[in-house]
């Protein structure tokens, strides 16, 4: 059993690089959320994959001061929070109702909790 473990858990730490880079083009979806999980995916496969994550010049930063502190950048909270808002607008265009409650839903849940989390 532990040995197809750790194959799982590289596969999912690779998916969730690349939604993550995905998400570097496409503005609705996360980066660094994606990048969280494919660390603490590695960290159960390949720790040193996990480690190149957290020392990646650009998101590293995200990355350790959650790891660390379990802390979100002002600007990454106001991002994360407009994101989430333009989702409800987005989705309300283009499907309506009763999908736009989803996105709601979702901000008015994981919105405050966001906002509450240490800088």
């Amino acid at each position: 059993m532990k040995r197809l473990t750790r194959p799982v858990w590289m596969t999912g730490g690779i998916f969730f690089v690349s939604l993550g880079t995905v998400g570097i083009f496409l503005p609705l979806l996360p980066t660094v959320v994606f990048y969280l999980l494919a660390a603490w995916c590695f960290s159960k496969s390949h720790p040193e994959w996990a480690e190149r994550l957290y020392n990646h010049p650009t998101h590293g930063h995200h990355l350790r001061e959650w790891r660390d502190r379990r802390a979100v950048s002002r600007k990454g909270k106001i991002a994360a929070i407009l994101a989430m808002t333009g989702s409800v607008g987005f989705v309300g265009l283009t499907l309506g109702w009763p999908w736009v409650l989803i996105p709601v839903g979702v901000l008015a849940v994981i919105g405050p909790w966001i906002w509450t989390r240490r800088e």
